[in-house]
């Protein structure tokens, strides 16, 4: 026997729609490329969005046509998110700071039909064009003084003019709730990139488990920043999540220095944001050298990579509670966040600083264990190491365009690609990727610890660990730092900062000081290029 309920559909325009009814008036702000700062109201932007919907039917883009992206997190970045979404186009997100190379790669994999710009990107578009072969119009996403005064691209096209020739009625399609509405690649740090597609399900899933207390815990009351940019896994669902609750949404553009962060945050009153680990320490580094204070921040979202212990240390003198989560691409992203249970609600401080160094327990939804080699499950003791496998309703089944792929070997369960510990309250940590772990005489060392310790020294801005062949060893861990501007940092602190915290043959004798690191395009350490540095 069925159930008696409504069958309604979970859509992305739904989430407009209730934005619109239950928040129109809450504001949406922006800030431009230049520094410039306006704001509209989610009932603007879904008027906005049902002309832009319209704009692309006049198109004559099909149903599940790819609508591209190259844009930063702007008003019209969103509005693109929910016309092409909502009426049954696909928006494909596409990170900007890629290789030439790559974004063309990926826009001809994607078939995009067409792709809206920011101004300021135009340059990189025009540089490939000829290279992306299914894209017959690009729009410029300005007005008429954004438009180049003369271009190569094909079917040129500015942004607030065709939406000047729509008017705002439209009716949201009636969608298949798996139909697709998003399609996200991987960063491609070990290969080409991948596509993940998501469908409206999962995105509103998504969006409703992140919501809750224990993920970010967003409510019409919050002002929420993403500094998570757009083009990175839909901004980790905050878009969708923030209409979804009401809550005020400041969009910071392409300037995310700490300088600019802190001025948008006192400015409109951010309470919540989130971001990867680079980006906190330029905020962190200027706050704390100028004694300012990230007042009425409640609340930060730290994970792309491991966040470390001394930020979230950090953060916590300045009265801000970090949430450390972890997710991919292919999690749409947030899976796992780091919030006490019940039992742990008393921890004594140095404790709960312990338990924040995990990226936490499963979201509603998520399921996951730990194997080793044979597939056998490993023991939840926090100790013993596997390879973490995930399952649920908001997880890739198999890569966009790709019917094989190893990381979906196991049938029903997504292999990460992650090392990690389960403990008994089922709080997973991250000890390595698993091409970064490092064996040396035949036992395992975690590249992430030892670069959480070295980070705990004054004179450490960011450490990187990776592994270089030894004829005795196998494998023996480099240790590279950079300094904080005037500070020094030589083999003999290096020796003092591990002593007694690790076992002894765990410590880098391989120190090199370096002036820059390079990071991949979403801003994590990459350290495929590092291994090139040994």
């Amino acid at each position: 026997m069925l159930g008696s309920m409504m069958d309604v559909p979970l859509l992305v325009s739904s989430i407009l729609r209730h934005a619109e009814t239950s928040h129109g008036d809450t504001p949406v702000v922006w800030r431009d490329a230049a520094g410039g700062v306006g704001a509209t109201t989610y009932g603007e932007v879904a008027s906005r969005s049902r002309r832009l919907a319209r704009a692309l039917d006049r198109l004559g883009l099909a149903r599940a046509a790819r609508v591209g992206t190259l844009a930063w997190n702007g008003h019209r970045h969103l509005e693109v998110y929910f016309a092409a979404s909502g009426s049954g186009r696909i928006c494909h997100t596409v990170n900007p700071r890629l290789s030439p190379e790559q974004i063309a790669a990926i826009v001809a994999h994607a078939g995009d039909a067409v792709l809206f710009v920011d101004p300021g990107l135009v340059p990189l578009v025009e540089a490939l064009s000829g290279r992306m072969p299914e894209v017959r119009a690009v729009v410029v996403m300005g007005g008429p003084e954004s438009m180049p005064p003369a271009s190569r691209l094909p079917g040129l096209l500015c942004y607030e003019a065709l939406l000047a020739a729509e008017d705002e009625s439209y009716d949201w399609p009636a969608l298949d709730e798996r139909a697709a509405c998003g399609l996200c690649y991987t960063s491609g740090t070990t290969g080409a990139p991948k596509g993940v597609l998501y469908s409206h399900r999962s995105t509103v899933l998504h969006a409703l488990t992140i919501s809750v207390p224990d993920g970010f815990g967003f409510s019409a009351v919050d002002t929420v920043l993403p500094v998570v940019p757009m083009f990175h896994v839909n901004a980790w669902g905050l878009p969708y999540a923030a209409a979804m609750a009401g809550a005020k949404l400041v969009m910071p553009g392409p300037r995310l220095d700490g300088e600019s962060l802190h001025g948008l945050i006192r400015r409109e009153g951010v309470t919540l944001t989130a971001g990867v680990p680079t980006v906190w320490l330029g905020l962190l580094d200027w706050v704390e050298a100028r004694g300012e204070a990230l007042a009425p921040v409640r609340r930060v979202g730290i994970g792309g990579s491991a966040c470390p212990p001394v930020m979230i240390e950090r953060f916590a003198a300045l009265g801000v509670s970090v949430v450390h989560a972890w997710g991919m691409t292919e999690t749409s992203p947030v899976a796992v966040t780091n919030q006490p249970k019940h039992s742990q609600a008393g921890l004594a401080p140095e404790a709960r600083l312990a338990l924040a160094r995990k990226q936490g327990r499963p979201l509603f939804g998520v399921e996951l264990r730990a194997v080793g080699p044979a597939g056998e499950s490993v023991s939840r003791d926090g100790e013993a190491f596997g390879a973490m496998l995930v399952r649920g309703p908001c997880v890739a089944s198999r890569y966009f365009g790709s019917e094989a792929d190893e990381s979906f070997a196991t049938p029903g369960w997504f292999a990460t690609g992650d090392v990690v510990t389960v403990d008994p309250d089922g709080f997973v940590e991250i000890v390595d990727r698993a091409k970064d772990v490092i064996k040396s005489g035949g036992e395992w060392i975690s590249s992430i610890a030892i670069e959480n310790i070295a980070l705990e020294h004054d004179a450490v801005q960011e450490a990187a660990v990776v592994a270089r062949d030894d004829p005795r060893w196998g494998e023996r861990p480099v240790l590279f730092v950079v300094t904080v501007a005037g500070a020094s940092f030589d083999a003999e602190d290096m020796a003092s900062l591990f002593e007694g915290r690790v076992a002894r043959w765990m410590v880098p004798t391989d120190l090199r000081v370096v002036s820059e690191l390079p990071h991949t395009a979403t801003g994590k350490l990459h350290k495929a290029a590092i291994r090139r540095m040994v």
